[in-house]
C-alpha cells in the first residue's frame, strides 16, 4: 500500500510527529511519500526521505505577532490557497492509496485529488481563548472531522471539555529512531520555533547547579531524534505540545512553560496528567525543578495510527 504523508509547516513538532506514523507504516510493509516543508524538514533530511515542499504558511508567526489580522489576510490567507492547490497537484501525482496528515490544507487537498484522507492532530477550538483563534479552529475541526476517514486525536491528558466530539483518542506521537544521547543531560530546555524566550530560566537552573542541556545552543549538534537524549535526561523544560508528547513517551517529568495561545492551552490540560506542571516564570522554574513531577508513563501512539490508517 502506498500512503501519503504530509505534515504542517508551522514548527519542527508537525514533521517528527508525522514521521514517527510515516516509520510505523513502512515497519508494516507500506511505502509512504512525504510532503510539508517548514523547520521540520531538517528531521526529514536527517532521516534520509525526499519530502515535497508545497507553499509555507505562517498563521502563528503572522497573526501572533506584530501584523494581526491584517498580516494574516494578506500573508497566511494567499499563501493557504496555493499550498492546498500545490498539495492537491502533488497528491494527484503521487496516486497514492490514502493520505494521513496534520496538516489542514492536505486535508482540503484530499477530495480535490480524491484520495482518502485520515487526520492526526491535537488542535481544538477549546484550547484558545482567543475569539478568532477560537473559531478558526472550529471551523477546520469541523472540516476535518467531516472529511476524515478518521480522526486519531494524541493527547496526553484526561478527557475533557476542550476535547472535540466525534474523535479517536489515541496515545502520544513520538519519533523513536536510533540517535546520539547529546551530552551527559539533566535538564533538557527545548524552545520552540514561536517560544525562544527561556534564556533566563535556563542561566538560574544553571546557577541553582543544574547541568542544563539546551536544544540550538551552541554546544548543541542536530540529531534525527529527540527521544534517547529526553529519556536520559532527569527533567524537561519546554514551551508546548510536541515535546510534552516526546516527554510522556519518553517517562520523563516535564515542565510547561508556555507562550502562544495553542500552548497555554495544551499546558492547562496537560498539567492535569501525572508527570506535568506549567510553569509562569524563571523562578517557578526553579522552584518546580527542585521538585519535579512524578515521571509519566505513556506508550507511543504511532503505531496505533499507522494500523488504523492501514486498515482502514
Amino acid at each position: 500500500m502506498h500512503v501519503a504523508v504530509a505534515h504542517y509547516p508551522e514548527g519542527a513538532g508537525h514533521a517528527t510527529r508525522m514521521l514517527a506514523v510515516a516509520r510505523e507504516l513502512e515497519a508494516r510493509g507500506a511505502t509512504v511519500s512525504l510532503a510539508g516543508g517548514g523547520p521540520g524538514k531538517r528531521f526529514v533530511d536527517l532521516l534520509g526521505y525526499d519530502e515535497y515542499v508545497p507553499t509555507p504558511v505562517d498563521y502563528v508567526g503572522d497573526y501572533q505577532g506584530s501584523g494581526g489580522i491584517a498580516a494574516t489576510l494578506t500573508g497566511s490567507v494567499p499563501a493557504s490557497v496555493r499550498r492546498v492547490r500545490d498539495l492537491s497537484g502533488w497528491l494527484r501525482d503521487e496516486d497514492p492509496d490514502r493520505l494521513v496528515t496534520d496538516d489542514m490544507f492536505a486535508a482540503m487537498a484530499a477530495p480535490l485529488a480524491g484520495v482518502p484522507c485520515y487526520v492526526t492532530t491535537h488542535n481544538a477550538p477549546g484550547f484558545y481563548d482567543d475569539p478568532v483563534e477560537r473559531a478558526g479552529a472550529a471551523v477546520l475541526t469541523a472540516y476535518q472531522r467531516g472529511v476524515a476517514r478518521d480522526f486519531y486525536y494524541p493527547t496526553v491528558w484526561p478527557r475533557a471539555a476542550a476535547d472535540p466530539d466525534g474523535v479517536t483518542r489515541v496515545p502520544p506521537l513520538a519519533l523513536d529512531v536510533d540517535a546520539p544521547v547529546v551530552g551527559d543531560p539533566d535538564v533538557v530546555v527545548l524552545p520552540s520555533t514561536y517560544s525562544t524566550a527561556l534564556d533566563e530560566s535556563v542561566a538560574r537552573l544553571r546557577e541553582a547547579g543544574r547541568d542544563v542541556t539546551l536544544v540550538g545552543g551552541d554546544d548543541w549538534e542536530p540529531v534525527a531524534s529527540m527521544l534517547p537524549t529526553l529519556r536520559a535526561a532527569d527533567l524537561v523544560l519546554c514551551p508546548g505540545y510536541s515535546t510534552v508528547m516526546e516527554a510522556a513517551v519518553a517517562g520523563t517529568p516535564c515542565l510547561i512553560y508556555p507562550f502562544t495561545s495553542e500552548q497555554r492551552g495544551v499546558a492547562r490540560l496537560a498539567s492535569r496528567a501525572t508527570g506535568f506542571r506549567t510553569v509562569a516564570s524563571p523562578d517557578e522554574v526553579v522552584r518546580a525543578a527542585r521538585d519535579p513531577p512524578d515521571a509519566p508513563t505513556y506508550e507511543n501512539g504511532a503505531g496505533r495510527v499507522a494500523v488504523g490508517v492501514l486498515d482502514g
